[in-house]
């Protein structure tokens, strides 16, 4: 049970963070079976959006809203706990972020879906991850702090559902969305939030400048257990937050949207960490449960700073949307994927990845600096 202490004060101090081990993960015994129709489901989006456009999108948050190039900054004197992995040292990094939304195939911006954030950090230094290519570290983030399904069989069944969409008419889609965002809408104004009708089309159109992002699911973060998150801090990012774009009639409406702000905006988020206190309360295995801040609050480590540019920079998107992938187990052993979403994470996405590859004809790389 958890029994929070206070100090001489009365005021709450935090238990310590837990220490990780291989033991905090339970491996179900028919995993890769699951794992298996996973990749053959993406196969489905994949093939039948390659086949459809010529050309070979993410299985996954496919359509790309922004690319970005920026610089991570470590903080100097973190304490102990948090100077771990890749944020154990003070320093600088360059970094690519891409702004999506997550559907597998390239849908007109009335349809409303969750945001994604994916970042790139070049040159990391240190052990890295089996079958990690490069000297980069990713994380990928969505707009909410939960994931959508417990478990990966409960994940079949939504991306199985999500398959089933891909090939269907894009007004029924605008239609659908515009209904499931009404639902969503009512449903958030007497408290309930639900991640599986924004998953669907449901999600409010946001812009994503100004969204906080999150890693949902957790991971190593070198002695301890983390979940990550990227929030917004330049006054001009914040004026976005909760702001809706409307997309009537425009495609691209978010793409545009973005380019014109960046323009002139000096954007700063915290690269901010959530250190696991309790194994109970805080689970690897169930991404579906939001860790308490108050019980384990969100701690800064980083900085990151894009200076104004053209966020659809033609020479970017090709090397960056184009020519790299994004995946959480790319990256450092100090940095492992946790619980079983992480683990299902691992062989659809390079999958995808070697499905564009071959497709395209395009090849698929890890850049160093000046790349």
């Amino acid at each position: 049970m958890f029994c929070p202490k206070t100090n001489d004060e009365g005021r709450r101090t935090l238990q310590a963070p837990v220490r990780y081990s291989a033991d905090v993960e339970v491996v179900k015994p028919d995993e890769d079976r699951t794992i298996e129709q996973l990749n053959a489901t993406f196969d489905t989006i994949l093939e039948t959006v390659a086949n459809d456009s010529g050309h070979a999108v993410r299985s996954v948050h496919a359509k790309s809203h922004g690319i970005l190039e920026g610089v991570l900054r470590i903080d100097a004197g973190l304490p102990p706990e948090l100077a771990q992995g890749l944020f154990a040292t003070a320093g600088e990094h360059k970094v690519y972020l891409r702004m999506s939304t997550n559907a597998g195939d390239i849908l007109p911006d009335a349809v409303s879906l969750p945001r994604g954030l994916a970042m790139k950090v070049l040159d990391v230094s240190g052990e890295r991850l089996a079958g990690a290519e490069g000297t980069t570290q990713d994380f990928v983030l969505v707009n909410g702090p939960v994931f959508q399904a417990p478990n990966t069989e409960k994940f079949l069944g939504s991306l199985k559902l999500l398959a089933k969409t891909t090939d269907r008419i894009e007004d029924v889609k605008v239609a659908a969305s515009t209904v499931l965002r009404g639902v969503n809408k009512a449903l958030t104004a007497v408290g309930i939030e639900s991640p599986t009708l924004g998953s669907l089309g449901g999600a409010p159109n946001v812009d994503p400048l100004g969204e906080t992002y999150y890693s949902v699911t957790p991971f190593r973060y070198g002695d301890h257990i983390a979940k990550f998150s990227v929030a917004p801090v330049a006054p001009a990012l914040k004026a976005l937050t909760g702001t809706e774009i409307d997309a009537s009639g425009r495609p691209d409406a978010i793409r545009e949207t973005v380019q014109s702000e960046m323009a002139g905006i000096e954007g700063v988020w915290e690269f901010r960490v959530q250190l696991c206190r309790d194994l109970e309360r805080q689970p690897v295995e169930d991404p579906t449960v939001q860790w308490d801040e108050e019980e384990a609050p969100f701690q800064r480590v980083a900085t990151i700073t894009v200076r104004p540019q053209d966020s659809w920079d033609a020479e970017r998107v090709e090397a960056v949307n184009e020519r790299m992938r994004f995946a959480v187990w790319t990256g450092l052993a100090a940095h492992r994927p946790l619980g079983n979403i992480n683990r299902a994470r691992n062989a659809p996405y390079r999958h995808s990845a070697e499905f564009r590859q071959k497709f395209n004809g395009c090849p698929i790389h890890e850049p160093t600096t000046g790349c």
